[in-house]
């Protein structure tokens, strides 16, 4: 039954491999480059606070933008594609076509045909996705400083650790389960995408309450952790009451076109003098994988839930 997978999704297997091989290069290419261009450009005291390793970041993101357009775009994609063309046609192809009812009917049970096939492609989707997070985990640190955070930005988040993994897990079992659904191709392709994109909005308005932010009160500094997850802010009055806008303060609020930034530095700058703060509500980066395991603990249950129906509409409906 292993040669057999083998022989009927060689092609999605070869694919995804000389893509992420690809990808790979692309990777490593653009890091050494980088890895120069910092080595030649770096002021003295890089990485560090200046504005001078500020405008080097600047410079890195500019001329590395279209690798950044690239890596934006893979969190939803990626796990996608892994259901559209791993999951869907898994069982929806065999339905489609009617060849389930040769397959079926060979020596082989139809409980073995589906484990062997759902623990076979299920473990190459995995497979693939922590070498996903392994090149990406090793990409990132030359690009790391000025540009983006791995634990605030929930598009890196989502490429590293173990959340690359499951969500292609979990795409592949949504993909699976909407063959069995649609018995058609196409339809279920339709729904991985619909369902990828949904579920991974619903995670992100989730993932606040995977714990209790914690809260800082600012008066004229920034939040310490750079690497942190922010939640929600307040003003807080003298008085100790948040409020969203202090609009009774007495410090005039102007926004004028090309002196906006220096406005809005000079309103906050007199509400501190008048004793206001400003709440930020976060969570630290420590929490990095505490919130990983959580959500990758979601989508493996979901992953679990979406095969165990796959598998029982199949059990009840061989025909």
């Amino acid at each position: 039954m292993i040669w057999v997978t083998w022989r009927q999704h060689r092609a999605q297997i070869l694919v995804t491999a000389g893509f992420l091989a690809l990808l790979g290069a692309l990777l490593l290419g653009s890091a050494v480059e980088a890895g120069r261009y910092v080595a030649e450009h770096a002021p003295p005291g890089c990485p560090g606070p200046a504005v001078a390793c500020g405008d080097l970041a600047v410079a890195l993101g500019r001329r590395y933008d279209a690798v950044y357009s690239v890596f934006g775009w893979m969190p939803l994609v990626l796990p996608a594609l892994i259901g559209a063309f791993w999951g869907a046609p898994l069982l929806g192809r065999e339905y489609e076509r009617g060849t389930h009812r040769l397959a079926w009917t060979q020596s082989v049970p139809v409980w073995r045909w589906l484990a062997v096939k759902l623990s076979v492609l299920g473990g190459a989707v995995v497979a693939g996705g922590l070498l996903l997070s392994l090149m990406v985990s090793l990409w990132r640190p030359v690009f790391r400083t000025g540009v983006d955070s791995t634990f605030g930005n929930i598009g890196v988040f989502n490429m590293v650790g173990v959340e690359p993994a499951a969500w292609w897990l979990y795409a592949f079992a949504l993909g699976t389960a909407a063959g069995t659904l649609f018995r058609r191709t196409l339809p279920a392709m339709a729904l991985v995408v619909a369902g990828v994109a949904v579920t991974m909005f619903t995670l992100f308005q989730l993932s606040d309450h995977y714990a209790e932010p914690a809260r800082a009160e600012l008066s004229g500094t920034v939040l310490e952790d750079p690497d942190a997850r922010l939640v929600s802010a307040a003003w807080v009055r003298p008085s100790g009451r948040e409020v969203a806008e202090p609009s009774d303060s007495g410090c005039p609020r102007r926004v004028d076109a090309g002196h906006s930034s220096k406005n809005a530095e000079a309103w906050q700058a007199c509400l501190f003098r008048k004793g206001y703060r400003y709440a930020v509500y976060y969570h630290p980066a420590s929490r990095f994988w505490r919130f990983q395991w959580t959500e990758g603990g979601i989508l493996a249950l979901a992953s679990a839930a979406l095969g165990g129906l796959a598998v029982r509409r199949a059990l009840r409906r061989p025909g």
